[in-house]
């Protein structure tokens, strides 16, 4: 007893490689017939077998087939996502540009206040707990209970302009309200570039025009790319645990590198952050050059930064300032992305 298949499949016809036809054309089905009826034959056991192989072959060639015609019919859905992709990058990358606007000239308005921005960014990064996974760039600082304590002494004034800030940008933000998580770190990448640009107009003998020219020319800009794509953190709904922060003009430098091992930085970070540390940034300092592991760190930035690009001192800079504003934080890649507005093609004039 032997069986036949019947049955109609639809295999693609392939083309060899290097032959001349038009890639936007979809290839055209050819159609084989394959029969399924039961047939009598003399055939010895040994050939049932190796027929029954063969049809197992034929099989896999038409689960071959199906598999192909799928892959060539989810083109048009690729380039759909792709699309939509794009269109959400579009939107993000321009809120970004919106918000960097806003914070500019907010912080312009109020140049005292860019120390207490940086180190409201670090206080709030600085939660982070590696065992736990829990803290860091939350948003959490916000809270009053928070805000009060000893080591966030003096930031009240910088929370209020994150908060004036804040009605500013959800004011005009069409993909939701801005989290204050994003919007603290934020605040820090725009108040340290006005500490980049000021530095380059010094420079220039307080011309403006002039020191904004050099710091296009030297200045560092580009190397914020990463801490860019890092948007779209989630606020927290509670108060960070205490003592995770130092009393940082209280704090020993062993304390300081103690805190700073505990979420993976070492001494290098540890100087090259010392502008955001505490409410006297030139104490704070001066203390680490006191160090014999921080010390060298403290001079390498102290030299970098008399120079004109400042290359050592900002790059190492803004790549410490990126990772501690992404710890713990999972990033929601469509945050402040939204629906793309119908048109109504029957009010189109034609």
């Amino acid at each position: 007893m032997g069986v036949s298949f019947l049955s109609t499949s639809t295999l693609p016809s392939f083309l060899p490689f290097g032959s001349s036809h038009n890639p936007k054309t979809r290839y055209q089905p050819r159609y084989v017939t394959i029969c399924c009826t039961k047939i009598k034959t003399g055939v010895t056991d040994d050939e049932e077998e190796q027929l029954r192989w063969r049809r197992r072959d034929v099989l896999k060639c038409i689960g071959v087939t199906i598999a192909l015609e799928s892959i060539t019919s989810s083109g048009s859905l690729v380039e759909t996502a792709n699309a939509a992709d794009l269109i959400e990058r579009r939107q993000r990358s321009e809120f970004q540009s919106q918000i960097k606007g806003t914070l500019y000239t907010a912080i312009k308005g109020k140049p005292d206040l860019v120390p207490s921005i940086l180190t409201l960014a670090l206080n709030d990064a600085l939660t982070y707990d590696k065992a736990t996974k829990t803290g860091g760039p939350n948003g959490s600082i916000r809270f009053s209970s928070e805000i009060s304590r000893p080591e966030n002494k003096g930031l009240s004034e910088a929370l209020n302009f994150i908060e004036e800030a804040k009605k500013e940008i959800d004011s005009y933000s069409k993909g939701g309200p801005i989290s204050y998580a994003d919007l603290i770190q934020y605040a820090a990448q725009s108040a340290t570039k006005a500490t980049f640009l000021a530095s380059a107009i010094r420079k220039c003998g307080g011309n403006v025009e002039k020191g904004n020219l050099l710091y296009t020319a030297y200045g560092s800009n580009g190397q914020w790319g990463l801490f860019d794509r890092q948007f779209g953190r989630a606020d927290t709904q509670e108060p960070d645990p205490e003592g995770r922060i130092p009393i940082w003009e209280k704090a020993s430098v062993q304390e300081m590198k103690d805190k700073f091992s505990a979420v993976g930085l070492g001494p290098r970070q540890l100087a090259v952050l010392s502008a955001f540390i505490g409410p006297d940034q030139d104490a704070t300092e001066t203390l680490l050059a006191s160090d014999p592991d921080v010390a060298p760190w403290v001079q390498k930035y102290q030299r970098s930064r008399e120079t004109v690009s400042r290359t050592d001192y900002e790059v190492d800079l803004i790549t410490t300032f990126t990772k501690l504003s992404t710890f713990g934080q999972k990033i929601n890649y469509e945050a402040y992305t939204y629906p793309r507005a119908k048109i109504d093609i029957t009010k189109l004039k034609l």
